[in-house]
């Protein structure tokens, strides 16, 4: 094999470690020497941006913490919609399914990071509750709600019909519930949190804790990373709804959210 091909190869292997995100570079010599190589060689580094890019992918990150965090473009293969999501999760991927999964993922990534500087924090590790989360989007809802009654409907409507669409969609779903037999109701709100929150968990996301509050996690460093790169344009639609100083009862924040940002998710 030549030197570049093998140059190209080792970048590619790189890559693959990327697409397993439970696998640390601590648990891996390889891994953790490919990922030293390309914070140090800059001809190495750029196949690997290289290949990424072939495939659709984006580098998002590259530590000795984290490893290599790989994001998906809007048209690759690795990319999974919300339609996906949904039915992956036990649901039948309706649109009305999709806003509350995406609503449950918004809610976590906001309560993992309150404050821009935990973004930039590599040393800060976040920690929600399938609870708190719930909790939290619920409160959120019913802020929107009261604005949007306060207003003339017509012009909410006008100017903001996916953010109406969102919240009554969240309200008007339950809370909790249960099966005949006595099983969460996996359909109700406080459901499809845990949901999603099992699914960052599964992959690398979140650390489960504990099962507190209907589970307690932690972030990880590829969380962190994926928020940010994420949440730099997420937070500003947040912020600039101007609903503000909402608590899940351990820390106070800003938060809001438009149907762009549901479509992103």
């Amino acid at each position: 094999m030549s030197a570049a091909a093998q140059l190209t190869a080792d970048a590619a292997r790189l890559i693959g470690y990327g697409l397993r995100p439970r696998l640390v570079p601590t648990r891996d010599h390889t891994y953790r020497g490919l990922v030293l190589r390309a914070r140090t060689d800059d001809e190495f580094a750029a196949a690997v941006q290289a290949v990424a890019a072939g495939l659709d992918l984006v580098v998002l990150e590259i530590s000795d913490r984290s490893g290599i965090v790989i994001g998906s473009t809007e048209d690759s293969v690795f990319a999974v919609k919300m339609a996906e999501y949904a039915r992956r999760t036990g649901g039948e991927g309706k649109a009305a399914e999709r806003v509350l999964h995406a609503l449950a993922h918004l809610g976590a990534a906001t309560l993992a990071f309150p404050r821009p500087a935990d973004l930039a924090d590599e040393t800060y590790l976040g920690r929600i509750t399938v609870e708190g989360v719930e909790a939290f989007v619920r409160e959120a809802a019913s802020r929107l709600a009261e604005a949007a009654a306060e207003a003339d409907a017509a012009d909410a409507a006008a100017a903001q019909p996916g953010l109406e669409a969102a919240w009554r969609v969240y309200t008007r779903r339950a809370r909790t519930g249960s099966t005949g037999d006595g099983r969460k109701l996996s359909s109700s709100t406080t459901g499809i949190v845990s949901k999603a929150l099992a699914f960052l968990a599964d992959h690398g996301l979140l650390t489960r804790t504990s099962d507190e509050r209907g589970g307690t996690f932690r972030t990880t460093p590829r969380y962190r990373a994926q928020v940010r790169e994420a949440g730099v344009v997420m937070f500003e639609e947040l912020l600039g709804l101007g609903i503000t100083e909402m608590s899940d009862g351990s820390a106070t924040i800003a938060v809001g959210w438009t149907a762009e940002s549901l479509d992103q998710l």
